[in-house]
Formats: C-alpha cells, structure tokens, sequence
C-alpha cells in the first residue's frame, strides 16, 4: 500500500536545536507511515472511533495540520485541500490510501521547506491571529504528530492486533 518509510541513519545526538526538531519530528512522521504499513483499504479506513477516526484518517489529518502550522503560519504556499477542516479525521468513499499517503508527503516536504528556510526565532501568525516562533511550532508539531502517533499505535493493535515499536528497526549512529 504504501512505500516503505525512509529510515533515519544519523540521529542528531548532539546537533543543533533545529536539526535535532526536525529529526524527532521526521522520525514520528515516518511512525504514521509505517503504521499502515501492510493494511488493506478496509482496514486502512475503518472507523474505529464513535466520531469515526481511522487509521487513514489520522494521517490525513497530520497532514492538514502540517500545512496549516507550517505554510499558513509563514506565509507560505499550502496546497488547497478538498476536505473541510471539520473532516479531516474521516476518510470519505472517495478518497484513496494513496491519495492521503502522498497528500502527507507533499505536506511534509512543505513544511520542511519552511523550517530550512527560516531562523527557529522568525515569527509568523497562526491561525488564531497569535504571533508565534518557529521554534514553537516545531515543538507544537513535535506534540501533536507523537499523540497522534499514539493514537495510531492503539488504532492498529484494534484492528489488527499488531503492536511494535518503529525505534528498533532505526539505523543509529554517531552525529556532530
């Protein structure tokens, strides 16, 4: 269903603010990934919420966020989504595992372009009008993308029953 996530081969254990972020951030992004990871499309979006979050459909989500954080908050280009904010946890009949996988990596490379950019200082304004930092958003990011990450952990085991931690297949190694 969907490629295999890249593995990370040199975590920043000792780098700088930003690349350590982003390294975090990439690694968590890539757990979301991987947590389809030999799905069906049924399985891939079952409702497994009363409000009827999927499996799917938290991934769509960190992608609409990832968009509005990043390029909304600085000012730029965000790709004009076809779902409304209020739906971005369900998956609707006809949208695809491949539509919302390369959604979350058009998302992604994105945002990445706005973090490269920018000092960890600049400012930008969020949805809500608050002025707020790069630095901020990158730790907000980091937040939501690891909750959600949880919650694809749960939403796994209950519909398949498997369970494992990403963390043990990364390649690690010494990083300046």
């Amino acid at each position: 269903m969907t490629d295999t996530p890249k593995r990370i081969e040199r975590v920043p254990f000792a780098g700088d603010e930003k690349a350590t972020l982003l390294a975090s951030l990439d690694q968590h992004r890539d757990i979301a990934l991987w947590k389809l990871e030999g799905l069906d499309d049924e399985r891939l979006r079952r409702p497994m919420t009363p409000t009827g979050t999927s499996l799917l459909g938290l991934v769509k989500h960190l992608a609409a966020i990832e968009y509005g954080w990043f390029c909304e908050t600085f000012g730029y280009p965000a790709e004009e989504l076809w779902f409304a904010p209020e739906d971005d946890l369900t998956v609707g009949p006809d949208e695809t595992a491949a539509r919302i996988v390369a959604l979350y990596g058009r998302a992604r490379a994105a945002a990445d372009r706005v973090i490269h950019d920018l000092d960890l200082d600049h400012l930008g304004t969020s949805w809500d009008g608050t002025r707020v930092s790069l630095r901020w958003v990158l730790v907000h990011m980091l937040e939501d993308t690891v909750r959600h990450t949880g919650h694809l952990d749960i939403l796994r085991e209950l519909v398949d029953g498997a369970t494992g931690d990403y963390r043990d297949t990364w390649e690690t190694g010494a990083a300046s």
